[in-house]
């Protein structure tokens, strides 16, 4: 992965440029992407979810529910199927947390943003997806770069009935939040990834340092004494000696928003640190290290839930503390902090073949830290309807075989058409005119009376049974030959790889010993 940066967003490119939008001190080329909005908030989520098991006895108090803000879960028409529950009835949870860039209130203008931007559409310029999996042994996050192109569908605001068309092409992630609401940012993510998401929890700018200083502050560590600040004055502003130190209020701020003095300078160095904060909080939290005391856990509870917008499904105190109680289940060595792999489009990013690896094994509910159980492969049951004979069968067959950086291979349509017509498939047809894309070969068919003829075809060329699929895309039997089948006659599937990407950059929740870098030019 680039360790570049991307550029501003669309409004802060109308902003005069704040310090820490600068060209690193050291003399290296300048990065495109700042970062004056970070991921402060995120922690903030994490600490409410993890924690409010610890806050029971407050639970009855109703200001704590009034404190809530409620939006609809997804504004887009798409729907995701929910996962397939496991051997056990159990399914996985998946929890959107977005926070947004809002300066709607004189607080969140106090700790950063300029004056014109108040009261302006928000941007969701931190994006993470939280999986718990179905049997609540492990959690996985994903991290998504606020500058990713990616298409936002038609959403319409719950409150006025405006309807915000699909976007014309690729736009960058953080507008889909102006587009109606949370729910776009939902219905977003679930276009982008195929995953199911059951809830978002949304928080804006001023949670965090309330959160960071109820707990005592969270330990932190740098490899060298660090300042964040240049010659002209750029930087974060955080100073700390070499060590672990626990850092809140403020400085907790400065430390989730550092990105000179940290590594290379860029916005990845500055996730990877936001990551360790967000460990060590969740660390914290679980430990229960400072708060013994009700004065405390009610004020971190009252703070909490002020910063928060979330969906009906998580609209009281009561359902925050039953989810809570689920994510407690989790080690802290089972929890796995990633950044969704991505390639640099001019100044903005795109996911690459990785991230769509990661997706999938969120899809699946494979763990991240690669201490599952290899899953044993689903059992297919053979179709109710008989197979007709294979010469009176209709295939049509496309070329699927084209991906995001390969042409497709030519005349596989043809080639297996044929291949099928020697076996016996004498209505077996090439689609030559059609340009498709499709990651694994499949066979589609549009109702149940011609699924045993699918799952024929399908075991002719040792097409794998739950490669078989219905479908309303398709009018008959088709199938796709995929990119995993490039050349040969006879398939053979490819063996599933279900180790996370090095690209995804994880970090184990359980690494208290993890240490940022400082680069040379800001130490002292």
């Amino acid at each position: 992965m680039t360790q570049n940066a991307t550029r501003e967003t669309t409004r802060d490119e109308e902003l005069a440029p704040a310090p820490d939008d600068a060209p690193p001190a050291d003399g290296s080329a300048p990065r495109p992407r700042r970062f004056r909005r970070i991921l402060k908030w995120s922690a903030a989520v994490l600490a409410l979810l993890i924690l409010a098991a610890g806050a029971a006895g407050y639970l009855y108090y109703r200001q704590l529910n009034d404190n809530i803000r409620k939006d609809p879960l997804n504004l887009g028409d798409g729907k995701v199927a929910e996962p397939t529950p496991n051997a056990a009835g159990q399914t996985p949870l998946n929890i959107l947390l977005i926070g947004s860039d809002a300066r709607d209130s004189e607080e969140n203008q106090k700790l950063g943003g300029a004056r014109e931007t108040f009261g302006s559409t928000p941007l969701a310029d931190v994006q993470m997806l939280v999986h718990l999996s179905a049997d609540r042994s492990n959690m996985s996050v994903i991290s998504m770069p606020r500058d990713t192109l990616l298409n936002i569908p038609k959403c319409t605001d719950p409150d006025d009935g405006t309807v915000y068309p699909a976007s014309e092409g690729r736009v960058m992630a953080n507008q889909s939040l102006g587009h109606g609401g949370p729910g776009c940012t939902v219905a977003t993510w679930q276009e982008l990834t195929g995953i199911h998401i059951d809830h978002f929890v949304m928080v804006d700018f001023a949670g965090v340092v309330a959160m960071a200083d109820a707990v005592g502050g969270v330990p932190v560590c740098v490899d060298a004494n660090i300042h964040s600040r240049d010659s002209q004055g750029h930087g974060s502003g955080l100073k700390l000696p070499k060590g672990t130190h626990p850092v809140k209020g403020e400085q907790a701020l400065q430390w989730l928003r550092t990105r000179y003095g940290f590594e290379d300078g860029s916005d990845l160095a500055r996730a990877k640190a936001q990551h360790m904060y967000m460990n060590s909080l969740a660390r914290q939290l679980r430990e229960n290290a400072t708060l013994s005391s009700p004065n405390s856990l009610r004020r971190l509870a009252e703070e909490a839930t002020r910063a928060l917008t979330v969906d009906p499904g998580l609209d009281t105190v009561k359902k925050l503390y039953d989810l809570s109680t689920e994510l407690r289940k989790v080690k802290p060595e089972r929890i796995t902090m990633t950044t969704m792999p991505n390639r640099y489009v001019g100044a903005r990013v795109e996911p690459t073949e990785d991230a769509e690896k990661l997706f999938r094994l969120v899809r699946e509910d494979i763990a991240l830290d690669g201490r599952d159980a290899k899953p044993k492969p689903p059992v297919v049951e053979p179709p109710a309807d008989p197979a007709a004979a294979d010469s009176a069968i209709a295939v049509q067959v496309r070329n699927g075989t084209r991906t995001d950086t390969l042409a497709p291979a030519q005349g596989r349509a043809s080639a297996i058409a044929g291949e099928l017509k020697e076996k016996g498939f004498t209505g077996a047809t090439a689609d030559t005119a059609g340009a498709y894309t499709e990651e694994r070969t499949v066979v589609r068919y549009p109702s149940a009376d011609l699924e045993g003829d699918a799952h024929r075809v399908a075991a002719v060329l040792g097409i794998p049974a739950d490669a078989v699929k219905r479908s309303t895309d398709v009018s008959g039997v088709t199938l796709v030959v995929g990119a995993d089948w490039r050349e040969g006659t006879r398939y053979e599937a490819p063996e599933e790889d279900d180790t996370t990407p090095e690209s995804a950059q994880a970090l184990n929740g359980a690494d208290d010993k993890a240490c940022m870098h400082v680069s040379p030019g800001f130490t002292w």
